[in-house]
């Protein structure tokens, strides 16, 4: 019998898929993101939408589902997923995207506001894969 030549495996600081930051926004303008991001926002009700033309960013600002320009929360998926019907903001402010957008670097600011880039957004895997089936089939 050969001798083990057993070698640790390291560890190393990459953050987890499920506990980091996931947000997407797809052509209708529906914001989804994961459990794990909704409740580092503190798990509002509502947010109210606000666009940074200067920077093309998005932000997802907390909010009651009482105040003005606030747009409820709903269910997204079987795992405490939730998303944003955000169709008004791509017609408001002409912001057209052809295919699932993933924001890797989606951030919250000092303020609370969710920060969604679309500079740096790429096509979201999902959506690639989901594409290439449909073309293939």
């Amino acid at each position: 019998m050969i001798r083990p030549d057993w070698r640790e495996c390291p560890k190393d600081d990459v953050v987890g898929q499920w506990s980091a930051l996931y947000v997407t926004m797809n052509p209708l303008g529906e914001i989804a993101m994961s459990r794990f991001t909704y409740e580092r926002m503190n798990a509002p009700k509502a947010f109210v939408l606000l666009f940074d033309a200067s920077n093309n960013r998005i932000g997802l600002k907390p909010a009651a589902l009482t105040m003005r320009n606030a747009y409820p929360v709903r269910v997204h998926g079987p795992r405490g997923g939730k998303k944003v019907r955000g169709f008004r903001l791509m017609q408001e402010f002409q912001i057209d995207i052809k295919q699932t957008l993933h924001f890797k670097d989606a951030h919250i600011d000092e303020d609370g506001t969710l920060i969604l880039d679309l500079r740096t957004a790429r096509i979201s895997a999902r959506s690639e894969g989901f594409q290439r089936a449909r073309r293939e089939a």
